[in-house]
């Protein structure tokens, strides 16, 4: 499972692309405060900018992703994508912006369950990604996300208040403009979720070598 990603450019350019995306705003940081944060940051190569949870909610990352000049949104019947938090496996460093490296989007895995590639993944040495890191994923790179070739985010999942995973898993895709989602956003990047259990033949897995910290 070689990385996917290998042009990805200097830290720095990528928090000068959040934020004239307009992150800023929602992350409640200045520019300053948000490259100060950046330049903390492991630089490594093939390195992905991540805001962490608290700097930036999923949901609200999610509208700042554009394609065909559409802006992504959440589908509606997932009002609680901000309470997925990391699977147990997943250690996401505690700092306001983090990196990843080595990120595949796992498509020979496409027309997989979650259930069944999640320990695909842990056996190539890999980590799921977030729904977050998918979405800070796309803002740097949104080409990446294509017709066919659109990936999960297994990496997230909602502990119920018995305890149990909830049956969703995170993925992002290309809307076709149906149902809820309303014509106006067909083709606009979509974050919405699949059960655990079901295949999907355009979805692939994505995953990251590594974590890193400072």
């Amino acid at each position: 499972m070689p990385p996917f990603v290998d042009d990805l450019p200097d830290l720095a350019t990528q928090a000068r692309r959040l934020i004239d995306l307009g992150a800023g705003p929602l992350t409640g940081l200045s520019d300053a405060e948000i490259l100060d944060a950046v330049r903390a940051c492991a630089d490594v190569p093939d390195a992905l900018l991540v805001p962490a949870p608290s700097t930036l909610r999923p949901s609200d990352a999610a509208t700042l992703l554009t394609r065909d000049g559409k802006p992504g949104f959440v589908v509606v019947d997932m009002t609680d994508l901000d309470a997925f938090d990391p699977i147990p496996t997943v250690d996401v460093p505690d700092r306001p912006f983090y990196v990843i490296s080595g990120i595949d989007r796992g498509d020979e895995m496409a027309n997989w369950s979650p259930d069944e590639a999640l320990p695909a993944i842990a056996d190539a040495g890999r980590t799921p990604l977030t729904v977050g890191e998918g979405i800070a994923w796309l803002l740097q790179q949104p080409e990446r996300l294509a017709p066919n070739h659109c990936f999960m985010t297994i990496g997230s999942r909602l502990t119920k208040p018995n305890g149990r995973l909830d049956a969703r898993t995170p993925a992002i895709w290309i809307s076709g403009g149906t149902g809820r989602d309303g014509r106006e956003r067909k083709g606009a990047p979509k974050v919405g979720w699949c059960w655990a259990g079901n295949r999907h033949t355009w979805l692939g897995f994505a995953s990251a070598a590594r974590r890193h910290g400072s």
